[in-house]
């Protein structure tokens, strides 16, 4: 999963769509033009999206099994977000130890 970024509207992309679904038109061209402009989402905008799904999930009593597959998401985004804490920490060990002059480049 990692190095896999997935394209989603950005705020202003969403604001300038809504308008045509309230009138009753056809908004997907639009979103489908705005995603290929190459906007990527982070762990954390995925997280808090899914999150808040979860809430709208448990309040509407969905099916349990689809909860649960809901918060297995959340699970994974959040391994995600550690891999990536944890890789950057490596690179961060490493760099201070090539500034200590410790490891030869």
């Amino acid at each position: 999963m990692s190095g896999v970024k997935r394209n989603v509207l950005n705020v202003k992309q969403k604001l300038e769509i809504l308008p045509k679904l309230d009138n009753g038109e056809s908004a997907s061209i639009d979103a489908e033009d705005a995603l290929n402009e190459g906007n990527t989402i982070s762990h954390s905008v995925a997280l808090q999206s899914v999150e808040t799904l979860l809430d709208y999930m448990e309040q509407k009593e969905f099916d349990y099994g689809d909860i649960t597959a809901v918060r297995q998401i959340c699970v994974n985004i959040r391994k995600e977000m550690n891999k990536q804490k944890k890789q950057r920490r490596i690179a961060d060990f490493f760099k201070q130890q090539i500034l200590k002059g410790k490891f030869l480049v």
